[in-house]
């Protein structure tokens, strides 16, 4: 199994997006929050990665979710809790 890494994530670096935390049925399904992704780190124990919007705030994606990536969209599916982490560009 291969690890999610921060380049799988540098496409959106920078860039107005979409972000939504979902849950494994897709039914509890909140509306995206408009952020700008500042920075993408491992966190120290290599087990995570964080997508920061600011200094303080980030979500931290396990790095053995499955990610699915299209021009427009990046998902990560943690099996374990169940979660998807969505990123999706703001269209103009």
């Amino acid at each position: 199994m291969s690890l999610i890494n921060r380049e799988d994530v540098e496409p959106f670096i920078s860039e107005n997006v979409g972000v939504s935390i979902y849950d494994e049925t897709w039914t509890d399904q909140s509306p995206l929050r408009s952020k700008k992704i500042e920075k993408v780190e491992l966190c120290p124990n290599r087990t995570h990665l964080r997508i920061y919007f600011n200094q303080r705030s980030f979500f931290a994606i396990p790095r053995t979710a499955k990610v699915s990536i299209t021009e427009s969209t990046w998902i990560a599916f943690d099996n374990d809790s169940g979660l998807h982490y969505v990123l999706k560009r703001e269209c103009d």
